[in-house]
């Protein structure tokens, strides 16, 4: 299968400074030994978007506490105390972004829309510096698609042609950001022989991913 590829010959595609979309919500459906293995690589200045920072020493947390992201897209951020750290302190830049229009905004990059017409946020921070456009007397914010270098995502199941399914509300962001990563690396709980997964569950065809992991273990990861 030509796009199964290694863990660590996976993570030395990410350069530094990439930018990386990233599936999960509170680490759920993250794509883990992806990032371990950034943070074992010692990956630095990343762009993230991702809905949260999970907490410390769990999902994209480990990011945190390796100091590996100089940029965030977040719906929250306040489970993990060491990125509110680091925002005090200035290591780490944040756009906080409303949970809805975030994914909103990672279908349409997905989708080639110009961007998310939204009337959250209005009236406060979260509105400055953006254009509003009025429709029927009606005022709304242009929130614009987020797109990315890498989509980095994690699904329960692939099969040997990448056909992605997922686990309840493990599905999350993942399936959105597979549309809107330039690359798009997945990780799998079970891989699976063409045709165990019926078609009509396939949520991420394999057409949009460029690499699966490899099941075998290297190092313990």
């Amino acid at each position: 299968m030509h796009k199964m590829i290694a863990l660590e010959d996976a993570v030395a595609l990410i350069p530094d400074g990439a930018s990386l979309l990233i599936g999960g919500f509170m680490g759920i459906g993250s794509p883990h030994r992806l990032l371990g293995e950034l943070a074992r690589q010692g990956r630095r200045n990343l762009s993230v978007i991702a809905n949260d920072t999970a907490r410390p020493g769990f999902g994209i947390g480990k990011l945190i506490d390796a100091r590996a992201i100089a940029n965030l897209t977040a719906s929250h951020i306040g489970t993990n105390p060491t990125t509110q750290q680091q925002i005090i302190a200035g290591d780490l830049t944040v756009e906080l972004c409303p949970q809805g229009t975030l994914a909103e905004r990672i279908r349409a990059a997905g989708s080639g829309l110009g961007g998310v017409l939204t009337p959250t946020g209005l009236g406060t921070t979260v509105a400055q510096g953006k254009r509003t456009i009025e429709i029927d007397g009606r005022t709304w914010l242009l929130d614009l698609p987020i797109a990315a270098d890498f989509a980095l995502i994690a699904a329960h199941r692939a099969d040997y042609r990448c056909n992605l399914d997922y686990a309840m509300t493990a599905r999350n962001f993942n399936p959105i950001m597979a549309m809107a990563g330039r690359t798009v690396i997945a990780e799998a709980a079970e891989i699976v022989p063409v045709g165990v997964i019926p078609p009509d569950e396939v949520i991420t065809p394999g057409t949009l991913v460029d690499h699966l992991l490899r099941r075998d273990a290297a190092n313990g990861r």
